[in-house]
């Protein structure tokens, strides 16, 4: 696996071992007080913990009361530790916890990140925006990416909290490969207007930096909850194209459109299924890149000797890989997970 960012890190929780006694920074995603089938025994403690290559469970079972009044769910703990294995799974037996010091730890070793550098997918994704001659259209893009606030946001956001592409830097990673089938389409389907689908395809997924957060672990805003980025992205391409009074009002209701019906079901979160030539090309291409990053992502995850991955739940299927494919090229890199 790849060396940790920060010296005191710890054991990655992907390469713990049964019986090994353990001390590091972990996330912790979250925390419950059960019970002991004993009520006078009081209670224990459940945590999830996290770090950039995976999660595991971990209890406490002493002063797990105290424990759980001094901790809070999404900060970065320090654990004292034994790995244990209970019904064929690995879990944590926590002898000590604490929050984490600022200095005691590096961001980039809790949380996942895109395998790719993300100065360079930037610098791809402006020469993309370079393809694009409309001058309408060119300016309504720069009224996002030349801000660099809004740039700086987009480049370190994910893309989902779990589904795909769900990492720092996601958002770009997801944008740039739509972007590229984008141009295969623009090759084989003369009929399309390039620069009003290269548009829509930089803009299609801008709500989703209002809709999550990242500061320590990837969540929801109280805006991405309530309303998505389907709709955030729509108010926030409104409020731009009213900021540019010459853009051509049927182009800007084009691209609302895109926006809008990108998901290409009702049942997935769009108000509107595509209509356009343009939309329908947005809707495949993004939930390619989607599907497939989802797929490979749980195909990297699965343990090193199976070929088959756990059975996923929202697929409802598992999923096969190839006895070919080598497991130490799965295994090698903890940032992809």
């Amino acid at each position: 696996m790849s060396n940790s960012y920060h010296k005191d890190k710890g054991p990655f929780l992907r390469e713990v071992v049964e019986g090994e006694r353990f001390m590091g920074f972990y996330l912790l995603r979250s925390k419950h007080l059960e019970p002991f089938r004993d009520p006078s025994k009081g209670y224990y403690l459940s945590l999830v913990l996290g770090d950039r290559s995976g999660q595991l469970l971990g209890r406490v079972w002493e002063n797990a009361e105290e424990a759980a009044e001094e901790i809070l769910q999404g900060e970065v703990l320090k654990i004292d530790g034994e790995i244990e294995n209970y019904l064929g799974r690995l879990k944590a037996r926590i002898f000590r916890v604490r929050p984490a010091k600022p200095n005691e730890y590096d961001l980039r070793d809790m949380l996942p990140t895109s395998p790719k550098d993300p100065a360079e997918m930037l610098a791809s994704l402006d020469d993309h925006m370079g393809k694009i001659t409309n001058p309408h259209l060119a300016g309504l893009v720069d009224h996002f990416f030349g801000d660099s606030e809004f740039r700086d946001h987009f480049s370190q956001a994910p893309a989902a909290k779990q589904i795909h592409h769900a990492y720092l830097h996601g958002l770009l990673e997801h944008t740039l490969e739509a972007l590229q089938l984008a141009e295969k389409l623009i090759e084989l389907f003369p009929a399309l207007n390039a620069d009003l689908l290269r548009t829509g395809v930089l803009l299609h997924d801008i709500g989703k930096v209002k809709e999550y957060t990242w500061e320590t672990d990837i969540n929801f805003t109280d805006p991405g909850r309530l309303v998505g980025h389907i709709v955030l992205a729509d108010e926030m391409l409104s409020q731009a194209l009213q900021s540019l009074p010459d853009f051509p009002s049927d182009l800007g209701l084009q691209l609302r459109h895109m926006l809008l019906a990108h998901h290409g079901r009702l049942r997935w979160g769009s108000p509107r299924r595509p209509h356009t030539l343009e939309a329908i090309a947005l809707h495949q291409i993004e939930n390619m890149s989607a599907q497939i990053n989802r797929f490979q992502t749980l195909l990297e995850k699965r343990p090193a000797e199976e070929t088959w991955t756990d059975y996923d739940r929202l697929l409802g299927r598992q999923l096969y890989g190839a006895a070919a494919d080598d497991p130490e090229d799965r295994i090698a890199d903890p940032s992809k997970y």
